[in-house]
């Protein structure tokens, strides 16, 4: 196996440490907010499957050579226009995951110099494909200790209203 850039494994198992994350939330945890404002988990997991979902596109548009700049997305307007709170998490975990094997598969079959195929990004700097997916893992990483804040917010909401 041919070393690259980025650990297809630390790539694929960004899946694994989110349901790490979530092992044991009831339906209710899930769904907490601290805010109207605020997301819950389900929203993050909605947000980073939708992510997902972007990336791949960005990264396929680099390696065709596209000349277009890589779209950017809305992500608050994309959880909450798809009403995400109301769905469940173990859904989003799934598109999640799917997208993660196929964009492994297509890692697996990357040259060197695909690796290093660039793209304009929506902020107007140069990205390539190695650097996306290096910011995907990232991303993932910087959400599950959002995870991780939602869970320790619920978890003094209920303590201090005395439901536990």
């Amino acid at each position: 196996m041919s070393q690259t850039p980025v650990s297809i494994e630390n790539y694929v198992r960004t899946h694994d440490l989110l349901q790490e994350a979530i092992a044991g939330l009831s339906d209710e945890q899930l769904v907490w907010k601290a805010s109207e404002k605020s997301w819950s988990v389900t929203e993050v997991l909605t947000h980073l499957a939708d992510h997902n979902l972007v990336v791949s596109f960005r990264l396929r548009e680099v390696l065709a050579g596209s000349e277009a700049r890589l779209p950017a997305f809305a992500q608050d307007e994309w959880v909450s226009g798809q009403r995400a709170n109301a769905a469940k998490a173990a859904d989003a975990l799934d598109v999640f995951r799917a997208l993660l094997l196929y964009n492994s598969l297509l890692f697996r079959r990357l040259s060197p110099e695909d690796w290093n195929k660039s793209g304009v990004s929506f902020k107007g700097q140069t990205v390539t494909v190695a650097a996306i997916a290096q910011a995907f893992i990232d991303h993932v990483h910087h959400h599950l200790g959002q995870i991780e804040r939602i869970k320790q917010g619920e978890k003094r909401a209920r303590e201090s209203s005395g439901a536990f």
